[in-house]
């Protein structure tokens, strides 16, 4: 039977070791081996199965739970709690009956060099010998074991198995810092220019570097790195770089400052500060100003209703209310023309788009979030209701 379940695991893409196997087959009877021949013997209806999910369809679960519940890792949750749970587990009482020493020791034998007198001597301590002897041997009543805590009271379990620490050449230490020094010196020079050709702004050379060198005053900070690329005549260079980087990463994010920060790896109070050190915020805000421009002068009605869609790009730029604003009147006029000729909502969405090349989805979904469909609607069904006879 392990065979079989072992074959139908590896056809339903669970492979199970053997012990796996034995710890499910033990919770089945000896009447369920054809019930379970029947099932390994046919095709599994789904994937993946184990050997507890074996269990689990022989007792009546559908093989599609059963198949979810070894996907998410559920047999292996209920395995560990069974064996958390036998081993916290108070131990079996000891029986309480009547139960009988084990037979006393033999005595010890008597030399033949003892005088008649030692004889003697030997054949009083033997008649005490009898007599403890019978006492032993008399039936007695063990003490009762100790009652053990209830399982629910003890304390919390983590299930969470304790793997233990590497040793040896497995063991993870920590590389020791060099000194903050080594950066003044003039082999610092080296380092720093190798670091800069790997990191495209300060703020990525100084986790670079932080996790090799130590600080001034203990972490390395920005200061220090400023200082040291001074020193060798670096802090020029970096800066140049730097501000074509930016400038540029402005220019292809379309001035969001979000997606330029998540480009350079910068969270948006660093992009703050090297803007600031760089002395760009008005460079940056022309850029800025120039997409704005370019988002609120676009007439063509595709991209104006694409853009509706880019919300945090809007806000990024600062005119979300203004763009909605333009796009709600100028729909709303659109509308206005084409309502005497249409008859319900998609005919006139369809007449608009149409009329200025748009798709009809777009301007219906642009219709209900500038709030504009509902109004539409009413006077379409007045309309309709007017012209009727």
């Amino acid at each position: 039977m392990a065979v079989a379940v072992s074959d139908f695991c590896r056809r339903a893409k669970s492979a199970a070791t053997p012990t796996e196997v034995r710890e499910a087959l033990a919770l089945l009877a000896d009447e369920d081996d054809f019930r379970i021949r029947a099932l390994t013997d046919a095709e599994p209806e789904r994937s993946p199965l184990g050997p507890f999910a074996v269990v689990d369809i022989l007792r009546g679960t559908s093989a599609e739970l059963a198949s979810q519940r070894q996907g998410c890792g559920y047999y292996e949750v209920v395995r560990e709690l069974a064996r958390v749970r036998e081993e916290k587990a108070p131990p079996a009482p000891a029986p309480t009956g009547l139960t009988f020493a084990p037979p006393p020791a033999p005595p010890p034998a008597v030399p033949e060099a003892l005088s008649e007198g030692g004889a003697a001597k030997a054949g009083k301590a033997a008649r005490p010998s009898a007599e403890s002897l019978q006492e032993r041997i008399a039936p007695r009543k063990r003490e009762s074991a100790p009652e053990a805590m209830p399982f629910d009271a003890q304390e919390p379990v983590s299930f969470k198995r304790a793997l233990p620490k590497p040793r040896g050449r497995f063991t993870q230490v920590a590389a020791p810092k060099s000194s903050y020094q080594t950066l003044l010196h003039a082999e610092g020079k080296d380092i720093l220019e190798s670091a800069m050709e790997q990191n495209e702004h300060r703020f990525a050379l100084i986790h670079a570097l932080s996790e090799q060198y130590n600080g001034a005053r203990g972490e390395l900070t920005q200061t220090d790195v400023e200082t040291a690329l001074q020193r060798h005549g670096l802090m020029d260079r970096l800066t140049a770089r730097e501000r074509q980087g930016l400038l540029s990463a402005y220019t292809e994010q379309r001035g969001a400052a979000g997606r330029v920060a998540w480009s350079l790896g910068l969270s948006p109070s660093e992009l703050q500060r090297l803007i600031g050190s760089l002395q760009l915020q008005a460079e940056v805000d022309g850029v800025r100003e120039r997409f704005q421009r370019e988002v609120l002068a676009s007439r063509h009605l595709t991209q104006r209703l694409d853009m509706l869609g880019r919300d945090k790009y809007l806000a990024d730029l600062g005119i979300k209310k203004r763009f909605t604003d333009m796009l709600r009147k100028d729909l709303e006029e659109l509308a206005r023309n084409e309502v005497p000729d249409a008859g319900d909502m998609a005919g006139l969405c369809l007449a608009i788009a149409r009329k200025h090349g748009a798709p009809q989805e777009l301007v219906l979904r642009a219709l209900d979030r500038l709030g504009l469909s509902e109004g539409l609607r009413k006077q379409l069904q007045a309309q309709s209701n007017y012209s009727s006879p």
